[in-house]
């Protein structure tokens, strides 16, 4: 009997499975498609511009190994579509398995998509294995944060043996533009390494694609502070940020997450 109620126990994941879709109707962008199922939750604030401002939320309250959390998301022609996270989303001690967490994007023509989530929190032990799959129109503009604080700075915690894998693949009608891989594990070289993190426990990438890329870096440039840099290839500009604890960082990168935002400005609830 006792074994029977272990074997269930092992068994009890978090699922969840987001969709949401808008469109322009009557010069703002609007509803059209809105799923939610399991963990995963939706929700719309009100906003004082043309864009539409979406919410996810994982109600299990934090992710831990065999947890599987899937969003889709598209844009239609000429949306403005800013997507962020109710707090932080926290990944917690792992008994083996990876927690995975899988993003599908699509932006139509012309059309601006914000993908702002909020820092993810590793605690000791954890494991993530995330991906972020997007597909640009000819002329669609993408503006992407990812941002990882090892521990809570407050507990004194480094996360020390937490393993995050991090894949992006951005398309641009149908061709790979961009590509990148976070691999971070327990060696000690990762961590302390001067080429890796130094020390820091906290990290950030930002990732703007849209044809004013070169004007974009000239914006933010004045803005780049502490362990930070940008660069600009084509129509990518790629930023890095590194930081002692997850306020330096947020310090770092909400004034060039608002300037990069097609929304001009910050969602709400990045603010402290």
């Amino acid at each position: 009997m006792n074994s029977e109620i272990e074997r269930d126990a092992r068994l009890q994941r978090a699922r969840g499975c987001g969709n949401i879709a808008a469109a322009v109707r009557e010069g703002k962008t609007r509803l059209t498609t809105l799923f939610q199922d399991g963990c995963a939750k939706i929700r719309l604030p009100h906003t004082h511009d043309r864009s539409l401002q979406a919410v996810l939320i994982n109600t299990a309250g934090g992710l831990t190994g065999g947890d599987e959390v899937a969003w889709r998301v598209h844009a239609a022609a000429g949306a403005n579509l800013v997507l962020t996270t109710q707090g932080c989303e926290r990944v917690y001690r792992s008994l083996g398995d990876d927690a995975r967490v899988r993003t599908r994007i699509e932006v139509g023509a012309g059309a601006q998509l914000d993908w702002l989530p909020q820092e993810t929190i590793l605690f000791d032990g954890a494991r993530l294995d995330r991906t972020l799959e997007v597909d640009l129109a000819p002329d669609a503009s993408f503006l992407a944060v990812e941002a990882i604080l090892l521990g809570r700075e407050a507990m004194g915690e480094t996360a020390r043996n937490a393993h995050l894998r991090d894949s992006w693949r951005i398309h641009r009608a149908g061709r790979l533009i961009h590509a990148e891989a976070t691999r971070l594990g327990a060696q000690a070289e990762e961590r302390d390494g001067l080429s890796l993190l130094a020390g820091a426990n906290a990290f950030a990438t930002l990732l703007y694609v849209g044809a004013d890329a070169e004007w974009r870096l000239d914006r933010v440039r004045p803005l780049l502070s502490g362990a930070s840099g940008a660069s600009v290839i084509g129509e990518r500009l790629v930023i890095r940020a590194m930081a002692p604890s997850g306020l330096a960082l947020r310090r770092i990168i909400t004034p060039i997450i608002a300037q990069l935002s097609g929304a001009g400005a910050l969602p709400r609830l990045w603010h402290l």
